[in-house]
This record gives structure tokens, C-alpha cells and sequence, in this order.
């Protein structure tokens, strides 16, 4: 059993953890980066009995303890991925209390090149496969959910805060379509880097003691972001705390997070425009398109 807790490694600190496969250890930084605790394979299950003896055992790779989630990267050979959905399903039967997740190898990579690893991030920009929500669509129902947290709050003034950059279209379109005064701030986190948890570049500049704080989200799918900031900013003791996402990538979800106003559920797709972007470029596209992608 290996944990997580120690998200550097300095010289003639503790040996690195001892991975079956690389992408072990690049999950294993991502979890760090979100300062998501994690434990390497601390478990195995017995699956299978003959003549009252274990014959068969399955050993998730990672364990979540703050999520109480057990994760099975399935990158190493997609042959096994069969195997790994029968050893699953067994474990979900035996053991319903046990919650575990299975990854698959563009669930990986895709959450990869969101922080600049992957086959998504080392090939130049593949265009667009098709439109997904149109500008109209996206206006239609940014204005009903400006109406509906107008409606919510009336009598109050909240505070909106938006994580830098994806943000911005949606937090300016909404901000017009709420009637009640609201305040704006602005936070950024650092990129994932080379043995670095998550760092804070840029803190809010208001104070939201004892305010009515709603994070205003541009897309929600794992959900290890909005766990962290969520996390961040209960210390800071607002008033209520509720959250605003534009897109909700449900499929993907890791971590179980509170979605208060929700503008669009959408497929397991690589997301750009209306302030996503793939290598800052469609970021000003006004609409969301799917982009071409061979993984």
C-alpha cells in the first residue's frame, strides 16, 4: 500500500511509489495536483471461491479516501478491459457498499490533455466535428438561469466567482441576465506542473465572510476542480455557498459535487468555444463544438 499524502519527493526524501505502469504514476500527480488524498492498490477483494478457498482477488489501483472511491485505470492494455469490467461487476455484487470506478483509456487521456499531457496535447489543432449547443441555445438558457438565481436570491446580494479562464463568456452573459445587485470576483489556480500540488495564482480580492457566495463553473466532469475549490472556499466563511455550471459532464464524474443551476448536460466529448479551448485556440467561438479527436 502506497499513499498519496506527500505530493513532493525531494532528494533523499521518500522512494516514489512503486508503479505497475506509467500511467499510474501521471494519474497519481493529477491527484496530487487537486490535493486529493490516495492510496496505490491498498486493498484486495476475493471475487471468486472454490471448495471454500480464494481462488481469484481483485486489487483496485488507487483508493480515494476523501471520496471513499476505489479507481481502476484500464490504459495499460485495453484487451483486458473485458476482464476488468467481469472483476467489477463481481465486486459491485459481493460488495454493493463498495464504490469503485472504472477509467477508461480516453476518460484518461482526455483528463491528460485538459492539464497539457496526452495524445490531446501534442498534436496541432484537429478543427471540429460539429456543432454541439448553438449561440442561440446557449443564450436561451443563460438567460433562464440568470432568471431562476435572481428569483433565489432576491432580497440578498451574492457574489459571483469564476475560475480563470473557460469562465469568462458564461460568467459575463449571466452576470447580464440577473436583475439583483451581485459583486464579481475572479480566482485562478496554477497549471499541473512537475511535482506541484495545486497553487493558488490568483485569490479573491473581496471579502466573503458571512456572503451568499455562487461559483459560477464553465464545465463540471470530473469533479476534482470544484471538490477543491469548494473545500477552499467553505474556509473562508461565506454565508451559503452554491454552485453555477454551465456544461455538466456527468459521465466523467469522479467526485460527487453539489450542482445547484446547471445549463446543459452533455456527452463524453472534447469540448471547445464559448470560452473552452483546446490549446487556447475556440475560446471566442460563440457557440460549443465538438472537436475532432483520434485517441
Amino acid at each position: 500500500m502506497t499513499t498519496g499524502e506527500k505530493t513532493t519527493r525531494p532528494e533523499g526524501g521518500p522512494a516514489p511509489p512503486p508503479f505497475a505502469h506509467p500511467s499510474e504514476a501521471e494519474f497519481a500527480r493529477i491527484l496530487d495536483f487537486y490535493g486529493v488524498r490516495w492510496l496505490y492498490e491498498p486493498h484486495s477483494f476475493p471475487i471468486r471461491w472454490e471448495g471454500g478457498e480464494v481462488v481469484e482477488m481483485f486489487t483496485p489501483d488507487f483508493y480515494l479516501p476523501d471520496l471513499d472511491l476505489y479507481i481502476e485505470l484500464t490504459t495499460m492494455k485495453q484487451s483486458l478491459v473485458r476482464e476488468k469490467n467481469r472483476k467489477i461487476r463481481l465486486l459491485r455484487t459481493l460488495y454493493p457498499h463498495i464504490k469503485v470506478k472504472l477509467l477508461y483509456r480516453k476518460d484518461y487521456h482526455r483528463l491528460l490533455a485538459r492539464y497539457g499531457f496526452g495524445p490531446l496535447a501534442s498534436i496541432d489543432s484537429p478543427g471540429l466535428d460539429r456543432v454541439l449547443l448553438s449561440a442561440e441555445a446557449i443564450r436561451k438558457r443563460v438567460h433562464e438561469l440568470g432568471h431562476q438565481i435572481s428569483q433565489d436570491y432576491q432580497g440578498k446580494e451574492p457574489v459571483l466567482v469564476g475560475v480563470l479562464r473557460g469562465v469568462l463568456c458564461f460568467m459575463a452573459d449571466l452576470l447580464r441576465s440577473i436583475t439583483l445587485p451581485v459583486s464579481v470576483d475572479f480566482m485562478s489556480i496554477s497549471p499541473f506542473g512537475q511535482g506541484e500540488g495545486v497553487r493558488i495564482t490568483k485569490d479573491l480580492d473581496l471579502d466573503i465572510r458571512g456572503k451568499d457566495v455562487l461559483l459560477v463553473e464553465d464545465i463540471v466532469d470530473t469533479g476534482m476542480t470544484l471538490h477543491f475549490l469548494l473545500r477552499y472556499l467553505e474556509t473562508r466563511g461565506p454565508a451559503s455557498l452554491r454552485v453555477c455550471a454551465l456544461l455538466d459532464k456527468r459521465v466523467r464524474r469522479i467526485a460527487e459535487v453539489p450542482l445547484h443551476y446547471v445549463g446543459f448536460e452533455v456527452p463524453d466529448e472534447f469540448l471547445v468555444g464559448y470560452g473552452l479551448d483546446y490549446r487556447e485556440k475556440y475560446r471566442n467561438l460563440p457557440f460549443i463544438g465538438v472537436l475532432k479527436t483520434q485517441v
